[in-house]
């Protein structure tokens, strides 16, 4: 099992409502989310214009070609009973992705705590450690 949330993206006046996987092993400078390229095309990021920048991820399966859009998009965590705070985040494509994935910066803006990962139990810091969230389904995209 691991820790999945359901994240909203808003991409100007585009957005989609996704499950997210909380990758605390995607490290990153900034807050950055990973998402495949059927994700980009229903947010209008695909394909990347100049404003991105390609690059090379090097990952555990090899090399990973990529484009980020610095601060391009804001996201925000959906519970069924309350909202994180919005959170200004890198995007980053991915064309072998196939689920959205949460850069461990991310996880730290939106201030989630990974309580039982094997569980798939997870909470938001500002939440008593009593209050354990349930992990959402996984959303693959191909």
């Amino acid at each position: 099992m691991v820790v999945r949330v359901k994240v909203r993206i808003l991409c100007g006046s585009k957005s989609i409502d996704v499950s997210a996987l909380a990758n605390s092993g995607y490290e990153s400078e900034t807050p950055q989310i990973l998402i495949p390229i059927p994700v980009a095309q229903t947010l209008g990021l695909w394909p990347p214009t100049q404003s991105f920048e390609e690059t090379v991820f090097e990952t555990a399966g090899g090399p990973l070609r990529v484009w980020i859009a610095p601060r391009i998009c804001k996201s925000v965590v959906v519970a069924e009973d309350t909202i994180s705070s919005e959170v200004d985040i890198d995007i980053v494509i991915s064309p072998l992705a196939d689920e959205v994935l949460l850069s461990d910066k991310t996880i730290s803006e939106f201030q989630l705590v990974l309580e039982d990962v094997g569980k798939g139990l997870w909470r938001f810091r500002w939440e008593p450690t009593t209050k354990l969230r349930k992990s959402e389904p996984p959303k693959y995209w191909k």
